[in-house]
């Protein structure tokens, strides 16, 4: 039952950490579209920072719960190191939206809004592998 709920667990937080991985390049697109409008920069600034900040905590929670599922239930397996750098992969995507975001409160531009596109639909990808992963365990 422990191991139900730990897992239950593990995936909201997921799940709440990926919705961040979406969005954020998206608030990015609209940073890159919003022209000199202050006020909307600013907006979608502090939208920005507050989902950043949200996402962060989210996954850490889920790391802590995934620690939990490996260290405590002894889930095992090849499978298991692939998912794993699939979501280093992750991580390493929304840091980078986040210090694009932070550039942009900084004064620094954008790549282009197709540039950010693009860039917001690697999540996509990475995500259906680690999906596959977890459901086939295929080594």
């Amino acid at each position: 039952m422990a191991y139900l709920w730990t897992k239950t667990a593990h995936l909201v937080f997921v799940i709440a950490w990926m919705s961040c991985v979406f969005y954020l390049p998206r608030i990015l697109v609209n940073l890159a579209e919003a022209g000199d409008d202050a006020a909307v920069r600013a907006r979608l600034l502090l939208m920005g920072r507050r989902l950043y900040r949200f996402g962060h905590n989210m996954f850490g929670l889920a790391v802590l719960l995934g620690l939990v599922l490996w260290l405590h239930f002894g889930i095992t397996g090849g499978w298991l190191h692939a998912k794993l750098a699939l979501v280093a992969a992750l991580l390493a995507h929304f840091i980078v939206a986040g210090r694009w975001l932070k550039g942009v409160g900084a004064g620094r531009g954008l790549p282009s809004a197709t540039a950010l596109r693009w860039f917001n639909e690697v999540p996509v990808v990475v995500l259906v592998a680690v999906v596959y992963l977890v459901l086939a365990k295929p080594f």
